[in-house]
């Protein structure tokens, strides 16, 4: 930051997320840009700390975007440009390459947006991901069901979450949905199911090192939730653990083959139940969703929105570091609820430190020294959440806002 002007850092939301960033960044005196859907025009965005808001039909569309900033740019000098949610990855380095403004590019864009893309890299470069083909050649496709066993699980490269993910367990159930995807094929990659555990790692990453990554494990995997109903958690396990320093080092090794100068991960690989080995299954540059963010927060004191905003603010002009922080154990819990306000306060163990305020929601984070107290909260609630709250409905094919 020089003396004589802030610096202008223009943020692409197209989900309400990221006050604690756009807070961050006014508290370091930069001039903050957002620019958002016109959907979103009442939500409730830290106002006290944006100077200037936009707002679009739609910040996906590459001319209209394109055009857009670069009618700002006439009269803002824009410093940087982040992307506050998955499907903005994209947008913000496109408008990078246009403006020609620093940071991640198009190329390194692709590795944290698609599937196809980090899965043909990482394994590359050694790491193990489940066996996969690029649904483009048919003859590829049917030599990989003839070898592959099934299930098979045919995943949108550039989704979010478990959004348009479809399980198969025959040949022609993959040619029928191929027949319904049409032209839109390309935009899929086709790949082995395998059971296991699903584990997540987080990480601040600062001129290419790791300086900070937190192991979690699901309690059920995020795809079983949201295609078969069910009750969302996740906890933290021990760093000294074995599976967590195998999730650390395989971390490693994956934010060096993707080339991350700096920023923030969130990572998922799953333990395959019949051999015990752990497969890479997807990253992104970004924080994690599903309030993991406030659950890492709870159990460690970094809010990891507010470190993006700090090391995309220095970009390596300036040594960033990590604050102290603890290493306590944390878990949350999270289900759609019957109730338009559900009430979770009969859930008065004093481990409970945060709880969700959403409609039709009900959501809780314990945090406590002891690994096995959280496991045993979470046990706990997830009966009494079926009883008192759980509500399920279908997943959608596509995002909505």
């Amino acid at each position: 930051m020089t003396d004589q002007s802030p610096i202008t850092i223009l943020c692409l939301a197209s989900y309400e997320k990221g006050a604690d960033f756009l807070r961050e960044c006014k508290r370091q005196g930069c001039r903050v840009i957002l620019v958002t859907t016109e959907s979103l025009a009442g939500a409730d965005w830290p106002r006290e700390a944006i100077d200037e808001i936009f707002y679009m039909p739609n910040i996906s569309i590459r001319e209209d975007i394109i055009k857009g900033i670069s009618y700002l740019a006439r009269s803002t000098v824009i410093d940087r440009i982040v992307p506050l949610d998955d499907y903005d990855v994209e947008t913000a380095a496109l408008l990078r390459e246009h403006l020609r403004v620093p940071g991640m590019g198009d190329t390194t864009a692709r590795y944290f947006r698609d599937k196809l893309a980090m899965r043909t890299e990482a394994g590359s470069r050694g790491i193990l991901v489940p066996e996969f083909v690029p649904v483009l050649n048919y003859d590829a496709i049917s030599r990989y069901m003839e070898r592959v066993p099934p299930p098979w699980v045919l995943k949108p490269r550039s989704e979010a979450a478990a959004i348009g993910i479809k399980k198969a367990e025959r040949p022609d159930q993959i040619w029928s949905l191929l027949d319904e995807l049409g032209d839109r094929q390309s935009f899929y990659v086709l790949e082995q199911f395998i059971p296991g555990d699903i584990y997540h790692i987080d990480s601040i990453i600062s001129e290419r090192e790791v300086v900070f990554e937190v192991p979690h494990k699901y309690g059920h995997p995020p795809m079983a939730v949201a295609h078969g109903g069910g009750i969302f958690t996740s906890r933290k396990i021990s760093r000294h653990s074995e599976d967590a320093q195998r999730l650390a080092s395989l971390n490693r090794e994956l934010i060096a083959a993707l080339r991350l100068v700096r920023g923030v991960t969130h990572t998922e690989f799953i333990k395959g139940r019949d051999d015990g080995r752990f497969y890479f299954l997807e990253t992104a540059a970004r924080v994690g969703g599903a309030n993991l963010a406030d659950l890492i927060e709870a159990a460690t004191g970094i809010n990891l929105w507010v470190e993006w905003a700090k090391i995309e603010i220095g970009r390596g002009e300036r040594a960033y570091k990590l604050p102290h922080h603890r290493d306590d154990y944390a878990g949350i819990i999270i289900s759609l609820a019957r109730q338009e306000h559900p009430d979770t306060s009969p859930y008065d163990d004093p481990e409970v430190v945060w709880r969700l305020r959403k409609d039709h929601h009900a959501g809780l984070i314990v945090v406590s020294p002891d690994a096995e107290r959280v496991e045993q909260l979470l046990d706990d609630y997830s009966r009494r959440f079926y009883e008192d709250f759980y509500a399920t409905e279908p997943l959608p094919d596509k995002p909505t806002a």
